[in-house]
């Protein structure tokens, strides 16, 4: 939560939990539990979310991530986001990501390159969830899309 407005609370991030699974009835996709191996811990949560604010690339799919910091530097969030981005473009037929977090954010932003994402500043943009001045209001947009020779599978039918 390093780069995240507020730590949640149990309540907050019960909310969460149950938000997650109706992105999941609402989209067929979502953010998925990752836990770690051969301990089976629950250390966080790596997927695809439609974000709800409205910005200039909205509507999009985001990739995302959130680990625990005694996994971080692992390389866990990279082979969690490589296995969604086959997950997302070969078995859901999207044709495009995103990513984005606060520019300080190395870690997030070295993860994004890791997956073949690219940065252009010209996409940089204000979170609008978050108010002016707030210090982490500024965001690096990030993007990937599906080679155009990649086999599309047949849409999926709606839940």
């Amino acid at each position: 939560m390093e780069f995240m407005p507020a730590r949640l609370s149990r309540a907050e991030s019960d909310l969460l939990l149950e938000r997650i699974q109706d992105h999941f009835r609402v989209h067929g996709f979502g953010l998925f539990a990752a836990e770690s191996r051969p301990e089976r811990a629950f250390i966080g949560f790596i997927g695809l979310a439609v974000p709800t604010f409205q910005a200039h690339f909205t509507p999009c799919i985001e990739i995302g991530w959130r680990l625990s910091p005694d996994y971080w530097g692992r390389g866990l969030a990279t082979e969690g986001a490589r296995a969604v981005v086959r997950h997302a473009f070969d078995v859901l037929g999207i044709d495009a990501l995103v990513s984005f977090t606060v520019p300080a954010n190395m870690r997030s932003r070295r993860v994004m390159e890791k997956i073949g994402m690219t940065h252009d500043s010209s996409d940089d943009f204000d979170h609008p969830n978050l108010g002016l001045g707030h210090p982490l209001r500024r965001h690096v947009l990030y993007r990937l899309r599906r080679e155009p020779n990649e086999l599309v599978p047949p849409p999926l039918a709606s839940p």
